[in-house]
């Protein structure tokens, strides 16, 4: 398992240059990667291939850009460049947005949103694996009369999705490479979420695709009121009805339920059960909420924490690969 950290959010930006800055000190600390928010200002995969480009160390992706408003031929060359620019390290996130933002927003009605990451998907899926498409669905059309690849995006950029509800898992399981749930604690993935699209990966005859968990958390002596600042910056979701749902399912009553709040022993603890609820990453979002001197002891703690993980699959790779040789 891997430990990462979003480093720009739809309501925290920060300029680019100390955006860098951040992404190097991230690298320094021994996280594995660094995530960038789609808002309606920073272009997040642009944002992704500077930091990669800068941080060589360091995995980027983008959490999530909504499939509403955008056409997955554009999303592939943003993709593409982002990967060519950072030498194979960029992952990209989709959503499906909420209806208030996209119908506010965009002017577009929120209609069929499953049905259209369906479509967007497959589409997607053609052009970054070929760098060609030729799909003519319900909701969009993709096709490309010149090449539509870009020289040094290899490997094949990684699609995950931000999908936490039954019909989304299903689409995710069966065309994309993994899932970013945000909000869904231990026993929202163990019981509901890591089964769902497992299952539908397995049907696909896919991969078993890759579980990002995204949590809010900060490792703190002052865990009563960075609490009371998680439920103020979170509140919002609380109104969103997936988000509601799965804050529920895991147990919570608000969102700041779902948010990892407390000492280094706490905070490592609920990495762990988030790992045994099948996470194969973590990625710490909200570090900031309690200062500077917090956001770098959480930093510190995940990097640990992750060079810990990172040593213990070594091990196991190499036990693995000496039983195999005395077996031969």
């Amino acid at each position: 398992m891997t430990l990462g950290v979003v480093l720009s959010t739809t309501t925290r930006q920060l300029p680019i240059d100390d955006t860098v800055l951040l992404a190097r000190e991230a690298c320094d600390a021994g996280l594995h990667s660094a995530w960038f928010g789609q808002s309606f200002a920073y272009d997040s995969p642009s944002l992704a291939a500077i930091v990669g480009r800068e941080v060589p160390g360091l995995q980027v992706g983008t959490s999530a850009i909504p499939v509403f408003g955008r056409h997955p031929l554009i999303v592939s060359s943003q993709a593409q460049t982002a990967q060519a620019a950072t030498g194979g390290r960029y992952h990209l996130g989709i959503a499906l947005g909420t209806k208030h933002l996209t119908e506010d927003g965009f002017g577009i009605p929120y209609e069929r949103p499953v049905r259209l990451l369906r479509e967007f998907l497959t589409a997607l899926r053609q052009l970054v694996e070929t760098g060609s498409a030729d799909f003519h669905g319900e909701l969009l059309t993709a096709t490309t009369p010149w090449p539509a690849s870009v020289p040094g995006a290899e490997p094949p950029v990684p699609l995950l999705v931000a999908a936490m509800g039954p019909q989304a898992l299903r689409v995710s399981g069966e065309l994309a490479d993994g899932i970013l749930p945000f909000l869904a604690g231990p026993r929202a993935l163990a019981e509901d979420i890591v089964p769902a699209v497992t299952a539908a990966a397995d049907a696909a005859g896919r991969p078993a695709p890759r579980i990002v968990a995204i949590v809010p958390g900060v490792v703190t002596a002052e865990a009563e009121n960075v609490r009371e600042k998680a439920a103020e910056s979170l509140a919002l979701y609380e109104q969103i009805p997936s988000y509601r749902r799965v804050i529920e399912r895991s147990g919570g009553t608000r969102a700041a339920d779902l948010a990892v709040i407390g000492d280094e022993e706490t905070v490592a603890a609920a990495v762990r059960r988030y790992r045994e609820a099948g996470a194969t990453e973590v990625v710490f979002t909200a570090t900031h909420l309690g200062g500077e001197a917090d956001r770098v002891r959480t930093w510190k703690l995940l990097g640990e924490l992750s060079r810990e993980y990172g040593a213990k699959e070594q091990s196991a790779k190499e036990q693995g690969a000496a039983g195999d040789s005395a077996k031969a």
